[in-house]
């Protein structure tokens, strides 16, 4: 490789890149989930663990202590609050994992840097591997408690990975935009986690968007968290089918934002070893 040369930035090359780099990509996100919980006693058993306990707080705080409803009839169980609050949670948990740790994903990994036949696009992708592999045992989780608390399951699951797809590909856009941005401007890691905090307050997470003020709705609207957790609730909670039309338009969208992050990235990862 040529590192001199300007690096390919059309949509092509992106998808032959990470299609070359997947053998590579598969065995570092495979290290990089193990790694999270090398030296612990239970090892990976916490993957699992962690979303229990966090369901089981939610559902006893939200069915017990609040005796919080999600519709406002009050016709649901207890613990349905809890289960349409988890769904809400695991959208955004994905999302927010991988920007998160988006601005350091080059700092962190400077010896790469200096390796110029190492891929460096493939590391945003990696750590949306890692969340992705948590964001699937918190949705076991999900369904596992779902069963126990209504004793069926409706068959809109199977649609869970076509609603969720185009978040991961807006959430790799953004990615490769903040690993770069990371690189020469070292405030962008400091920032990211209130945006990311402020994005969950402006999803519907917590509430319905019904409970907001018409005024206020296109505001949450325009979050893009938003659309992903309603038809992920639709999928899993209500047995409803998704909006196909919308989820179309998103993943076109989300395409576009994508290729505008990998090609940034391209352009400027030439600076990175000046910068570090």
């Amino acid at each position: 490789m040529n590192p001199h040369a300007t690096p390919p930035v059309t949509f092509n090359s992106l998808v032959r890149g990470l299609w070359r780099n997947r053998q590579l990509t598969l065995q570092m996100t495979r290290r990089e989930v193990v790694g999270r919980y090398k030296g612990s006693v239970m090892g990976l058993l916490w993957s699992f663990l962690n979303p229990v306990f966090m369901l089981v707080v939610y559902t006893f705080v939200f069915s017990v202590v609040f005796k919080a409803r999600w519709g406002v009839d009050g016709n649901d169980s207890k613990t349905q609050f809890a289960v349409v609050l988890f769904v809400g949670m695991i959208v955004h948990g994905l999302f927010a994992e991988v920007l998160n740790r988006a601005p350091l994903l080059i700092l962190s990994n400077i010896n790469y840097v200096k390796k110029v036949i190492f891929p460096l696009e493939i590391l945003p992708v990696i750590s949306m591997g890692a969340a992705l592999f948590h964001s699937l045992v918190s949705l076991t989780v999900l369904l596992i408690a779902f069963v126990i608390f209504n004793s069926y399951l409706h068959w809109t699951v199977i649609f869970i990975p076509l609603v969720l797809f185009p978040l991961v590909i807006l959430t790799l856009g953004f990615a490769w935009m903040l690993a770069s941005l990371g690189v020469f401007l070292r405030d962008v890691g400091q920032t990211i986690g209130i945006v990311t905090t402020v994005m969950m307050f402006l999803s519907p997470v917590f509430f319905p968007i019904t409970s907001l003020p018409e005024a206020y709705r296109p505001l949450m609207m325009a979050n893009p968290l938003t659309f992903i957790i309603e038809q992920s609730r639709e999928v899993l909670i209500w047995g409803h089918p998704p909006n196909w039309m919308g989820l179309g338009i998103y993943t076109l969208v989300a395409t576009a934002i994508a290729w505008s992050g990998y090609a940034w990235f391209q352009k400027t990862k030439k600076g990175f070893a000046d910068v570090l």
